[in-house]
């Protein structure tokens, strides 16, 4: 993929608007049930990126706390006024990582899917593309993570490790 140099988003109502400074880590394209309740639709598609490449040029969001199928729950980030999902946090990286909507971007068509998870609860009448790669669960980042991402993601593991260390105290 092109290197990115700035992408915009926001909500309906144009209150929260945002910028991803670079390209995402990756871009999870999830068919698990939780995903489809959660969006009322077949499917979320979601731009992984470090929390710091992300710049809040508008407004402000409600982090709101929800259940996750892994029991460990997520944060999702929605507009105050019109309530619109723009990101998400999960119990993984916590607030490091934003998976960001793609759907919230003001070019979508920008990031496609690099792989389709959780393609065991797909909506049945959903065709997957060719070409780009799914699988039934979750997968092992080093088998499809580009090398730059891996990179990426092993600079923020310090962080992610302070965070959760941080929740484990009383």
């Amino acid at each position: 993929m092109p290197e990115i140099l700035s992408l915009e988003g926001g909500c309906d109502c144009r209150h929260v608007r945002y910028r991803m400074t670079s390209r995402p880590l990756f871009v999870h394209c999830c068919h698990c049930r939780w995903c489809q309740r959660e969006t009322g639709a077949s499917f979320a598609l979601n731009a992984l990126i470090e929390s710091e490449r992300v710049e809040l040029l508008a407004g402000e969001v409600v982090l709101v706390d929800t259940p996750s199928e892994s029991g460990q729950g997520q944060q999702i980030a929605r507009c105050p006024r019109c309530h619109l999902a723009l990101w998400s946090h999960y119990a993984g990286a916590g607030p490091v990582v934003k998976f960001i909507r793609v759907g919230t971007l003001d070019n979508p068509d920008a990031l496609p899917p690099d792989i389709h998870i959780f393609t065991a609860s797909k909506q049945p009448w959903v065709v997957l593309p060719q070409g780009t790669p799914a699988v039934p669960e979750f997968y092992e980042r080093t088998a499809y993570w580009p090398p730059e991402s891996l990179e990426r993601r092993q600079a923020l593991l310090p962080r992610i490790e302070a965070w959760k260390a941080a929740q484990r105290r009383p």
